[in-house]
């Protein structure tokens, strides 16, 4: 694949379309929200400037990486991209409407990717009159950084789909790994997540601090960050958004979501991204 697009400039789709750019890949960079899209530029030329002080860049590969990322106002503008990669809201009705959108604006031919971390494929396929092209991709964040790429198959993605999204993965210099069936969570999520709830509820029933309970993860299991910090990092809404998927979708009450969090979410504290969290950034 020469040409990619990317819907949604945030964290993630940000993220990802320097990835895609720094592999030599054409990138169409789409956001619904005009500001979003120039402070998503602007965050990705930031990070490329401090590769640059590091000497892990030259000024010219940054250029170049740059050049080859181009804003676009529409949908219809990603017409000729062989495939589209959704990071937009972790919202199954707004993924979906979305989905629409991109079937009735984009060639048939075109693979329609979606940076999901918890969501059917199997439903947002379904939403679409090419199922067989539509397929999970999930990045982890910070995308530039970390190698994980997780793909997911929905019931009617096919193996022709599957293996161009295998290929690019490995193009773009990432690690896949699959999951073989798309249950709510699929690997890294049905297992990560409930451990951060976990954590909520120790600091809600007074068991320890913030700062003590994740000292406890990192230094008793060697994880490089504790599991606070690290829902700060990924934005407690998406993890509380992840929550109600899994209780929802696998009806199993160990899901269901810390009434803390729901709190911290509900007061808008939603991590680093917000300037609160369970920390002050």
């Amino acid at each position: 694949m020469k040409s990619i697009g990317v819907v949604g400039s945030g964290q993630m789709g940000g993220g990802i379309a320097q990835v895609l750019s720094q592999s030599g890949k054409e990138v169409l960079l789409f956001d619904s929200n005009k500001t979003q899209l120039t402070n998503g530029l602007k965050a990705i030329s930031t990070r490329l400037d401090k590769l640059v002080e590091k000497s892990k860049l030259t000024k010219e590969d940054s250029s170049g990486i740059l050049a080859r990322i181009k804003p676009v106002s529409a949908i219809s503008e990603l017409t000729g991209t062989e495939c589209v990669i959704e990071a937009i809201v972790e919202n199954t009705e707004i993924k979906i409407a979305l989905f629409k959108e991109l079937d009735q604006s984009l060639p048939v031919e075109t693979i329609l990717a979606s940076n999901t971390s918890s969501i059917s494929i199997t439903k947002l396929a379904a939403a679409t009159k090419r199922p067989d092209k539509v397929v999970g991709m999930h990045f982890m964040h910070p995308v530039p950084v970390m190698a994980l790429v997780e793909l997911i198959r929905g019931i009617q993605t096919s193996d022709e789909t599957y293996h161009s999204i295998l290929s690019l993965t490995k193009e773009i210099g990432k690690t896949p790994i699959t999951a073989k069936f798309d249950y709510p969570g699929f690997i890294v999520n049905r297992i990560l997540v409930p451990m951060i709830n976990e954590a909520v509820f120790v600091l809600m029933e007074g068991i320890s601090t913030v700062e003590e309970i994740d000292a406890s993860m990192k230094l008793g299991t060697n994880h490089p960050m504790g599991p606070l910090e690290l829902a700060d990092f990924v934005g407690l809404d998406t993890v509380y958004s992840i929550c109600k998927i899994l209780h929802t979708e696998l009806g199993d009450d160990k899901y269901r979501p810390c009434p803390l969090l729901a709190k911290y979410v509900e007061a808008g504290w939603y991590g680093k991204k917000t300037g609160r969290g369970f920390y002050t950034y």
